[in-house]
């Protein structure tokens, strides 16, 4: 499918040789600056647990898609590729996941990309915050907003901080080039509150499990606990689909998950 031509190779002439379409073995040896025959070996399952740099120029030499990728890596590391291909990985997010969570009842569901903005959400996700309006990105709300440290997370120092701030740390270390999560890790890092916290707490796994239960205000029941759930569209990774079931103070437990 890819052009030799658009990689720099001269435009084949009619005659004997070579007829098929898109680039040959030879000369993705060429472009991946190996010896002659490696990508024979490669197509072939001749070269065993192949390199991460090595299956990343394959990729992108082969303009792969990011599922593309995570089966490349999978084929032939038998493992799930440590980082995402693309920085911009899971920052487009299908459309349809605005109708999916809009059909979600008696919870808040929310879709959010890799930079934690926030693209689809229902009305049960709007009616938990102040004034009815949820944030643009979730991860700078939680973390640096004055109202959501003080009147809507309860005991954010003490649980949410720790809870939250491992997943921005996780986010940066796998998209290193992305400017947006960069950006917000060094506002973060800056904040005389989150700051300190940040350095302290958030090289550490992600705590997170499902169902995992942090009290919270909720706008219109008053104090409560919020138990969530966390999923990933296959097709945007780093993106995250979350549902939370709010309890107000008082009441009996969650449903399942």
């Amino acid at each position: 499918m890819i052009d030799p031509v658009t990689v720099g190779f001269p435009k084949r002439l009619p005659g004997p040789g070579r007829r098929a379409p898109g680039l040959c073995q030879e000369q993705m040896d060429e472009l991946l600056m190996r010896t002659p025959g490696t990508y024979n070996r490669f197509e072939n399952g001749q070269l065993p647990n192949p390199h991460r740099n090595f299956l990343a120029a394959i990729a992108k030499i082969l303009g792969l898609s990011e599922p593309e990728w995570t089966f490349l890596w999978q084929l032939t590391r038998k493992e799930a590729p440590p980082r995402p291909l693309h920085s911009t990985a899971g920052t487009s997010v299908a459309g349809v996941w605005q109708r999916v969570v809009e059909q979600i009842g008696g919870a808040l569901a929310y879709v959010s990309d890799a930079e934690f903005d926030v693209i689809a959400h229902n009305e049960e996700f709007r009616s938990f915050f102040p004034r009815g309006q949820g944030p643009a990105n979730m991860m700078r709300w939680l973390l640096l907003d004055p109202e959501a440290r003080t009147e809507v997370l309860i005991d954010w120092e003490a649980l949410w901080a720790p809870a939250i701030m491992p997943n921005l740390k996780q986010a940066v270390e796998l998209r290193p080039d992305n400017p947006a999560l960069v950006r917000l890790e060094q506002d973060v890092l800056a904040d005389p509150v989150a700051g300190p916290l940040y350095r302290g707490c958030a090289s550490v796994p992600v705590p997170h499990f499902d169902g995992s239960e942090l009290p919270a205000r909720h706008a219109v029941y008053g104090p409560g606990r919020l138990a969530t759930c966390l999923a990933e569209p296959v097709t945007a990774p780093g993106a995250r689909i979350n549902v939370s079931f709010f309890v107000p103070a008082g009441a009996l437990g969650f449903p399942s998950c």
